[in-house]
């Protein structure tokens, strides 16, 4: 199963028409479930959620054996704590589809993290989906000052 998630606070009908352009051309049987946010997107190859509760998301997740979403840091977080290889999208302002162009830094930030695929175009995406057999996931490392923090919380607990 592929998860496609574009968060809650702002439609993404590009990177969604463009997922389901590829799930109808492909001929994959892989489902495809999408979390589309306050879109009103319909599909034939996808199942549509416009938003999901917690508990059934995070079954998704687990499910899946990848997330396709725009650069939206939790989905990334998110992607790498639970190791599934996660496709990234960024939005454009220029488009409509955010208020800046923060995501392009963050494409930026990642693009070489592993587990983390990062596209800018149909045609990047169409190729990735293509040859997603090859797809690993990556792993989220705590830093040092986290490390600590955890260290110093059960001191304090142990008291």
């Amino acid at each position: 199963m592929i998860l496609v998630t574009v968060g809650t606070q702002i439609p993404f009908d590009r990177l969604i028409t463009l997922v389901d352009d590829w799930v109808s051309k492909s001929g994959t049987k892989q489902d495809v479930v999408a979390q589309i946010g306050s879109s009103e997107y319909t599909s034939k190859n996808m199942t549509i959620f416009q938003s999901v509760e917690p508990e059934q998301f995070e079954k998704y997740i687990s499910d899946c054996d990848f997330i396709i979403s725009h650069a939206g840091m939790g989905s990334i977080l998110t992607a790498l704590r639970v190791k599934k290889p996660i496709v990234i999208f960024p939005r454009k302002a220029a488009l409509g589809e955010h208020r800046n162009d923060h995501q392009s830094a963050t494409v930026i930030s990642f693009a070489n993290t592993d587990g983390v695929y990062v596209v800018h175009n149909k045609e990047e995406l169409f190729d990735l989906l293509s040859n997603s057999s090859s797809l690993g996931g990556g792993v989220l490392k705590d830093s040092d000052n986290y490390k600590l923090l955890l260290s110093n919380m059960a001191k304090l607990l142990d008291h």
